[in-house]
């Protein structure tokens, strides 16, 4: 699912967030240039702070590109389309019930609260994005409607 952090991974992370990265577990998605664009993260800080967002994007491209489809109001419409898309309303629960399988696996937090809003409102979509890259497609539907969107983000060439 993760890869471990190797050679120059934390300072290409460093370098995509502009500062170290907090909880770094393992590398769970690189671009096709090869840098990592998700990583996964510890359950806790080192500090023993809870860190729910098990899954985090770091490409700066890609980041962008998220905060755009956020501005324009999409996570607004997709959560009404959970109260009449009974479907979709699983689907979503089911990869927010992952989420917390997958996260619970590292380490328990004792909380059903996932990330980005899941189960019952889409708060950030860049949590869904780095899901959908961590788990492939088909697991999360909100983050594969967002790459489905985005088209070749990657084609530009490094993020980095």
């Amino acid at each position: 699912m993760s890869e471990p952090v190797g050679g120059g991974d934390r300072d290409a992370v460093a370098a995509q967030l502009g500062r170290p990265a907090r909880g770094l577990r393992g590398i769970a998605h690189r671009c096709r240039c090869g840098r990592p664009a998700v990583v996964m993260t510890s359950p806790r800080l080192e500090d023993g702070t809870p860190f729910p967002t098990l899954y985090y994007l770091t490409c700066t491209r890609l980041t962008g590109l998220v905060g755009s489809l956020e501005a324009s109001g999409m996570m607004r419409e997709m959560t009404e389309r959970l109260g009449c898309d009974t479907e979709l309303a699983a689907a979503y629960r089911r990869a927010h019930e992952r989420y917390l399988a997958e996260r619970d696996a590292l380490e328990a937090l004792g909380t059903d609260v996932s990330a980005g809003g899941m189960p019952d409102r889409v708060k950030c979509l860049h949590v869904h994005v780095a899901h959908a890259l961590a788990a492939g497609s088909g697991v999360n539907p909100f983050g594969d409607e967002v790459l489905a969107q985005l088209g070749d983000w990657w084609s530009a060439g490094p993020c980095v």
